[in-house]
C-alpha cells in the first residue's frame, strides 16, 4: 500500500521538490559565515629574535617577540620568546612568559613558563607559575589588573607608608 501511494504521490512530491530550497538555506547561511571568516583575527605579529625595538608597542591585536624591546608593551595576547628580553611595562589580556622581562607585568592571564625568567612586580587576576621559572619581584591579585586607575591606586598608598 505505501508504494502504491508513494507511487501516486510522485507527481505532488515533484512540485514539492522545489521543497529542498531550504537546502540553499545553509549555502546563504554558509554566505553569512563568510564575512565572519573575513572578521577572523590576524596572526600574532611577531618581533624577530634579530631584532632590537627602542620603544613603546601598542596593539590591540596578538604580539609574539622573540627579540628585544626596550620600552612598554600593550598587547590582547602577548607571548615572550625564549629568546626575547623586555625592559618596560608588559600590559596584556593574557601574557606567556618564556623568556625574560626586567619590569611591571599587567595581565587577567599570567603564565610563566619554566624558562621565564621576570624581574618585576606582577598584577593579575589569575597566574600560573611553573616549576624551574625564576621570579623576582612581588605578587598582586586584582580583579582589572588592566586599568591604569588601578595600578596607579597601588603605587599610591605604598609610596605614602
Amino acid at each position: 500500500m505505501f508504494s502504491k501511494s508513494k507511487i501516486n504521490e510522485p507527481g505532488p512530491k515533484a512540485s514539492e521538490a522545489p521543497a529542498p530550497a531550504p537546502a540553499t538555506a545553509p549555502v546563504e547561511k554558509t554566505d553569512f559565515k563568510a564575512p565572519a571568516a573575513t572578521k577572523a583575527k590576524p596572526p600574532a605579529s611577531v618581533l624577530s629574535s634579530d631584532l632590537h625595538v627602542e620603544g613603546n608597542i601598542r596593539t590591540t591585536g596578538d604580539v609574539q617577540v622573540e627579540g628585544t624591546v626596550d620600552g612598554d608593551i600593550r598587547a590582547h595576547l602577548l607571548t615572550i620568546g625564549e629568546t626575547a628580553t623586555i625592559k618596560g611595562e608588559v600590559v596584556a589580556d593574557d601574557v606567556v612568559v618564556n623568556g625574560r622581562i626586567v619590569g611591571r607585568v599587567r595581565g587577567l592571564k599570567v603564565r610563566l613558563t619554566s624558562s621565564a625568567r621576570v624581574e618585576g612586580d606582577i598584577i593579575h587576576k589569575t597566574i600560573a607559575i611553573e616549576s624551574g621559572a625564576h621570579f623576582e619581584g612581588s605578587v598582586q591579585r586584582q580583579d582589572d589588573p588592566l586599568s591604569t586607575a588601578g595600578a596607579k591606586r597601588i603605587t599610591g598608598p605604598e609610596s605614602k607608608s
